[in-house]
């Protein structure tokens, strides 16, 4: 299978799921008002997938200082991820669901796994909806956010 990740500089293909808390996110939504990391992981109740996840959480304040939204994306249904935020105490990160089409916006992406999820991968799109970072990590490694800093600084207000 071949895949096509969105490259810097190309436009963020635009997507809406659904999110934890009974509501929808749709990426071009923010367009114009925030910067955007799009945080892919394979699945919920999973060690690895947590700490990435807790990663995002643990540097609200870069994001708040950067007019950023971390958007948590896998194909676990709502009820999955709402359960899994509460457990990780995760209250800042959007939890979004790419469940039903399954893998939809992963496949979007380019990052949807044959063996039905999604892989571990990281999307930085900037407040004109352009793709700034773009990095696909090994499986079984934990991003490193601090990569994504100097992409969020240079987009800063």
């Amino acid at each position: 299978m071949s895949h096509h990740y969105p490259k810097v500089g190309e436009k963020a293909p635009d997507f809406e799921l659904p999110a934890v808390g009974d509501k929808r996110v749709r990426l071009s939504n923010f367009a114009g008002e925030k910067n955007v990391i799009l945080s892919f992981h394979p699945l919920a109740w999973t060690g690895l997938c947590a700490a990435q996840m807790q990663d995002l959480e643990k540097n609200i304040e870069k994001w708040i200082e950067t007019d950023t939204v971390a958007l948590g994306v896998s194909v676990d249904s709502i009820p999955t991820k709402d359960a899994w935020a509460d457990s990780l105490g995760v209250t800042h990160v959007e939890f979004l669901s790419d469940f039903e089409p399954k893998g939809e916006v992963a496949q979007m992406y380019g990052v949807y796994r044959e063996n039905g999820f999604s892989e571990r991968a990281i999307f930085v799109i900037d407040r004109e909806g352009t793709i700034r970072f773009a990095k696909v990590y090994p499986i079984k490694e934990k991003p490193d956010l601090s990569e994504i800093f100097p992409v969020l600084e240079t987009r800063k207000s």
